[in-house]
């Protein structure tokens, strides 16, 4: 089935003008990663191994944790692709073994490019952990072009005020632009290939066309509300992931008029690598003999060490 998705969705037909239809819809999985802090991860799960260029989308929350109880992901290797984390409440903070830290406040985002490796700390800011609080955030993975996966590892932390929001006609609406550029507003991130990575909100009873360039994979993951996408109006909810096929330039989208909540949603895309995935753990390249080099080179502690 996993083959099926992307083999469909790298041979686009003929699509000018045309809404695209869905090839899948699933719901995420409830999965623990790092010190044990539970996510809906969207993929890679046993239905599908990633939509190329994307690798993997977790969901952080929304979790109300107690003085004392928040989780993070301590120390941990990266390289051969990019994360990209997106916090909507609460506060997190970084470091690595290059030297490199930053704080997370709702809103923001950080842009990590791994490249050729680094020993990667993510953990709750430490008055948030002592006072506890609401977290609620994404984590997405984009992979790295062959010819970039051994590039020096770098950031692009951008905060909230720094991220253009567009206001929808007829007030149906608004986006963050995080990456790309939609409704002729760019992002101020720079990413190594083309990608869309816009944060929806719609109100209740709006209908929307989005357009999109039909080379582009597209997925959407459901933070909140309910609605319908495509010709067909197939109905969705919060933790659905909606994926597109590559049969159309426009994207249909109805939120439910008799739902109060807006219809919240990450509508990502980008253009395919096409190229072999050899992935194990937190190393993502092109063939097994690059994993292997990548585990010794971390075992032998190239990837360096996060002083704390």
């Amino acid at each position: 089935m996993v083959e099926k998705i992307q083999q469909q969705q790298l041979n686009p037909k003929e699509s000018v003008n045309k809404n695209r239809s869905i090839n899948k819809i699933i719901t995420s999985l409830k999965t623990s990663e790092g010190e044990g802090f539970i996510v809906n991860r969207s993929f890679p799960t046993n239905s599908i191994s990633y939509i190329d260029p994307f690798l993997l989308l977790d969901e952080m929350g929304p979790m109300d944790f107690k003085p004392g109880e928040a989780k993070g992901a301590p120390d941990h290797p990266h390289r051969g692709f990019e994360t990209v984390t997106y916090l909507i409440e609460g506060i997190f903070e970084h470091k690595d073994s290059s030297g490199n830290s930053g704080k997370l406040n709702a809103g923001d985002i950080q842009w990590m490019t791994a490249g050729s490796g680094v020993i990667h700390s993510e953990m709750p800011e430490v008055e948030f952990r002592k006072k506890g609080g609401r977290l609620h955030g994404f984590q997405l993975w984009v992979n790295l072009p062959q010819k970039d996966k051994m590039i020096n590892p770098y950031y692009q932390d951008i905060p909230s005020s720094e991220i253009p929001v567009v206001k929808l006609s007829e007030d149906s609406g608004h986006v963050k632009v995080i990456a790309g550029e939609a409704f002729d507003v760019k992002s101020v991130i720079k990413t190594k290939i083309p990608i869309q990575y816009l944060h929806f909100t719609l109100s209740s009873g709006s209908e929307i066309i989005h357009q999109l360039q039909s080379n582009y994979n597209a997925f959407v993951y459901v933070i909140s509300g309910e609605g319908t996408f495509g010709d067909d109006e197939k109905y969705t909810k919060r933790g659905n992931v909606i994926i597109f096929n590559n049969d159309g330039e426009n994207i249909k989208i109805k939120s439910s008029k008799d739902v109060k909540e807006p219809l919240q949603f990450l509508f990502i895309a980008g253009v395919p690598l096409n190229e072999p995935v050899a992935r194990y753990g937190p190393f993502v390249m092109n063939t097994k003999q690059e994993i292997y080099r990548a585990i010794e080179d971390y075992r032998n502690g190239k990837l360096g060490v996060i002083t704390h």
